[in-house]
């Protein structure tokens, strides 16, 4: 299936995120959007010239930001938050904690610049905890889209959904190659079907999974590559029919391996069916300043460093 797989050229994910939130507005008479003063950085401006009397500029205030959107979903909006992924977790907490998440307000929380791909902005801004963060809140949807076909398509799912949502999306530049798949929250997308190893990637990762699974396979592996898109709520059944041909199982993503994608089916497995298993993502570390291709090198999240967690779980199959 990876030989068919189409790669339209190379876009951001929040380019995705800004063409999705244009759609909301014009299907979605109800969906507003707000802002911490990074208009440009979110790709905001189309829905801002279409839609002016719908968008709030928060200004460097993401608490509060947290706070409208949860006043406004009280009066009937959609509220689309916009800033970066550190902004939009770390420093609100509380506030989505207690105004948005502890109520089930039907707030959609919008982040960019995610994971260590943010490149040089280094560690102050690469994020690497906020899926962990947003997962434990009770009733959160999290959903990490691969590339930026994935990420529209995403950003106007979740006006449908009611509820809270977390979206977590990234800067650079990157394959785009979901343009004519299926998007359904909560439904993993099956990208090539195998029979020796289970990978289950999400966000960008995915992409390097793919190329991962293409040199396992000229080497005579077979490779059953699952795209997790949606993180919460996880597609519990897609994982455990894949585990039940391969048994054994590796798991990709651009978040610390503690509280990430991988924790999830880990104890999902631990519950349902024990099976060896390896981990891709950030080992208890910061990132740095770097370009974004560096620094999933140097952090062991290339496409190498997943060909070698499937050596390292075969061997233990």
């Amino acid at each position: 299936m990876l030989d068919q797989l189409v790669v339209n050229g190379k876009k951001a994910t929040r380019d995705g995120f800004g063409d999705g939130l244009l759609e909301v507005g014009r299907q979605y008479p109800q969906a507003v959007a707000l802002c911490a003063d990074l208009v440009g950085s979110l790709k905001m401006d189309a829905f801002i010239k279409e839609f002016p009397d719908r968008f709030f500029q928060a200004g460097i205030s993401e608490a509060n930001m947290m706070s409208m959107a949860a006043g406004l979903a009280i009066g009937g909006k959609i509220p689309y938050t916009g800033t970066f992924a550190n902004f939009s977790t770390g420093r609100v907490y509380d506030q989505i904690r207690q105004c948005i998440a502890y109520s089930e307000k039907n707030v959609k929380v919008c982040a960019s610049h995610a994971g260590v791909t943010l490149g040089e902005d280094g560690a102050t801004h690469q994020i690497l905890e906020d899926i962990g963060m947003m997962k434990m809140l009770p009733g959160f949807t999290v959903i990490n889209p691969c590339d930026y076909a994935q990420t529209k398509a995403a950003t106007i799912a979740i006006a449908e959904h009611q509820g809270p949502v977390y979206l977590r999306f990234g800067r650079p530049s990157w394959p785009v190659f979901t343009e004519n798949m299926p998007f359904e929250i909560g439904k993993a997308l099956l990208l090539q079907k195998g029979t020796d190893v289970s990978i289950f990637a999400t966000g960008h990762l995915v992409w390097k999974a793919v190329e991962a699974a293409r040199e396992l396979a000229a080497h005579g592996i077979s490779v059953e590559l699952v795209n997790i898109h949606t993180i919460k709520p996880l597609d519990e059944e897609a994982i455990l029919d894949s585990v039940q041909k391969t048994r054994c199982v590796v798991t990709a993503e651009e978040h610390q391996i503690a509280g990430g994608l991988g924790e999830s089916i880990a104890q999902l497995l631990a519950r349902r069916m024990p099976l060896p298993m390896e981990f891709v993502g950030v080992h208890d570390q910061f990132g740095e300043s770097g370009t974004p291709e560096a620094l999933l090198e140097k952090y062991g999240m290339g496409a190498s460093h997943i060909v070698e967690a499937v050596h390292r779980v075969l061997a233990r199959k």
